[in-house]
């Protein structure tokens, strides 16, 4: 007997009870969890609900509300009960000096109000909120892929692979996350930055993606060390090296499909937790660059209007945390559905 031909010996014992649950395959018995789960299901649906809206900001902004949300409007004009009204209005406050922009009119232009250069809000949320998703999306997949590479090698690995690795996250680990990513930021901005072929400005998107996914890659890749280091020391880790079984078949039968489900579970929570990085590094100036938008630079523009217009503030403040509650709700139920021991210890 070879020793890839007896799986069996290597296969955990499956209590009586939970034979049929794992007949279905672990996979399905995620989602069906999902599925019978009201908070999980309610906590999607608003999410899609919200990356379906911000995919339409251009049909809104061009068919609905009919205005051009990165184009000042200090001159423009719209009717309200049939005359013509300026969005930029004389300031009534003081001595009447300046103008304060047009307020939310609950209607298709300029529902939520006007900011600062008389920009539709409304459009302009969601604008930003695509930014705003995208940014925490990608930056959640490369700090996710990051950290997965650093912690397997470290915690598979040992020796002397561990003991740099671990020291490099360590290191990391020393620099305040906010106070590491704005010097990050200040470093690039202003500069263009050439890999290979591709050349990046320093008003990309992609900036903020790189320096938030890099900077949470240590609280990723310490965890995934631990789990691995863990798995390793298995009884039927051990039992596969007992048998000849090669160290990357252990990886990739053993390892990776653990190490995967914890991946998952941190995926929505990482993602709220980037959503709030780049809103507060975009809020000051060193994240998302005009002329693009996020919930961050919308916040940033609302804040001299804070008590003349407060819905500029308002409404991504509040996009923001809806969003950022919605994840946590949805990982809450993710991780009680792939680890159920720690919902029966709650």
């Amino acid at each position: 007997m070879t020793p890839d031909s007896d799986n069996s010996a290597l296969s955990p014992v499956v209590p009586a009870g939970e034979e049929t649950g794992a007949r279905r395959g672990p996979w399905k018995r995620v989602f069906q969890g999902l599925i019978a789960s009201p908070t999980a299901m309610i906590s999607a649906g608003l999410l899609m609900l919200i990356v379906v809206a911000t995919l339409l900001a251009p049909v809104y902004a061009k068919h609905v509300a009919g205005t051009d949300p990165f184009r000042s409007g200090l001159s423009a004009k719209i009717k309200i009960d049939g005359k013509p009204t300026p969005v930029m209005q004389q300031s009534t406050e003081g001595l009447g000096l300046g103008v304060t922009p047009i307020g939310p009119t609950w209607g298709p232009q300029y529902m939520l109000g006007a900011d600062g250069q008389g920009r539709d809000v409304a459009a302009r949320m969601l604008y930003g909120g695509r930014n705003s998703l995208l940014i925490a999306g990608a930056s959640t997949l490369i700090c996710l892929f990051c950290a997965a590479i650093i912690g397997i090698a470290a915690g598979y690995s040992g020796g002397m692979v561990d003991g740099v690795l671990s020291n490099l996250i360590d290191m990391i680990w020393a620099f305040p996350v906010y106070l590491l990513a704005i010097s990050l930021s200040i470093v690039m901005i202003g500069k263009s930055f050439a890999l290979g072929p591709f050349e990046i400005s320093s008003g990309s998107l992609i900036v903020p993606i790189l320096i938030i996914g890099l900077v949470y890659v240590p609280y990723v890749a310490r965890p995934i060390r631990g789990r691995v280091m863990a798995i390793n020391q298995s009884e039927f880790v051990m039992a596969a090296r007992g048998l000849g079984i090669r160290r990357w078949k252990i990886l990739l039968r053993h390892i990776l499909p653990n190490v995967s489900t914890t991946l998952i579970v941190f995926a929505p929570m990482l993602m709220a937790l980037n959503i709030v990085t780049e809103s507060s590094l975009s809020f000051l100036s060193v994240g998302v660059q005009p002329p693009n938008a996020s919930w961050g630079t919308i916040l940033q523009d609302g804040q001299t209007l804070l008590y003349s217009r407060p819905w500029v503030s308002l409404a991504p403040g509040l996009a923001i945390m809806v969003t950022v509650l919605l994840l946590n709700l949805f990982g809450d139920v993710l991780r009680d559905v792939l680890d159920p021991k720690s919902a029966r210890g709650r």
